[in-house]
């Protein structure tokens, strides 16, 4: 029975890249009624077994066992999140940045920071934007605490190597704000690809989202990247309120020595990660956004 990869859903259908079959085309499936009775769907992203009809369609028999899955966009089997954001138009809001660093983290997955727009990084220093930051300072505070940052412009072509380079053999998935440019640096990286794009609205300061399936694409050297639908706002509905220290990792070291066992670092005596705040040692940008991250996640459970 041949095998693949689903690497388009839509309308009920699966198109699964056959094993082997890098250079063709994607077969047409159908996914078996008894997934529905299980209450599994199938997932871009997943490695299936699928059964040829005679009408050259096909029909996805198994889904293999993932490693990764994401709710929000639904891809499985992802290695790497790129998170795309602009050094302006929009403005670069490092609370957004953080928040999705928050999700990856949660989901045990490795993140590179893409910043696109470079080209109008001189411009960035006049942003108004509350919580916005120079894409050089940024790229000191993020890389200092673990995570790679790429500068690039997809009208320049600069950093798109380095991306490609990062994203050879992987299964990556593109995310941001909308209006950043991720499909823009799409079509910058596949030629030929011509995603839909659109200019930012510059009375609401976004983008229209122009994504609005997810689709896996095959990129130069290897890899596939998907594309993804825009987000504005996210959710904690999978992190629990203990557990978002954790996903600050600069948080880790300092943790360990504060003096209450489940410290949630607030205003619990002897805590080691707020007087590493004070002493500056953890940027008081991410240490604030953890604050409203936990204060969001309360509100949310005193709401349900």
């Amino acid at each position: 029975m041949p095998t693949g990869l689903i690497v388009k859903a839509l309308s009920g259908y699966y198109y699964v890249l056959p094993d082997g079959g890098d250079s063709g085309e994607p077969v047409q499936c159908r996914a078996r009624g008894v997934f529905k009775k299980r209450g599994v769907s199938p997932l871009v992203g997943d490695r299936v077994s699928f059964e040829l009809t005679e009408n050259g369609e096909g029909t996805v028999t198994e889904i293999r066992p993932r490693s990764s899955e994401l709710i929000r966009p639904p891809v499985a089997n992802v290695d790497l999140v790129v998170l795309v954001f602009a050094v302006a138009e929009p403005a670069l809001n490092l609370q957004l940045l953080d928040k999705f660093l928050v999700h990856a983290e949660s989901a045990g997955l490795g993140a590179v920071i893409c910043l696109t727009k470079s080209d109008l990084a001189s411009a960035a220093g006049a942003l108004e934007a509350e919580d916005s930051a120079a894409p050089e300072a940024v790229r000191r505070l993020y890389e200092s605490i673990g995570y790679p940052v790429i500068e690039t412009s997809s009208r320049l072509g600069t950093g798109l190597g380095e991306l490609l380079e990062r994203l050879k053999g992987r299964i990556g998935v593109f995310a941001g704000q909308s209006g950043v440019g991720k499909s823009s640096l799409l079509n910058a990286l596949i030629p030929g690809l011509r995603l839909e794009t659109n200019e930012i609205s510059m009375k609401l300061g976004r983008g229209k989202h122009t994504t609005r399936h997810v689709e896996l694409v095959r990129l130069p050297g290897g890899g596939l990247v998907a594309d993804t639908p825009g987000f504005s706002q996210l959710d904690f509905l999978h992190v629990e309120a203990d557990g978002l220290s954790a996903c600050f990792r600069e948080f880790a070291p300092y943790a360990e020595e504060c003096r209450f066992r489940g410290c949630l670092h607030r205003h619990e005596p002897g805590c080691r990660v707020m007087a590493a705040k004070e002493e500056g040692l953890i940027a008081a940008s991410r240490y604030n956004h953890y604050v409203q991250f936990l204060e969001e996640m309360k509100e949310k459970k005193r709401r349900y």
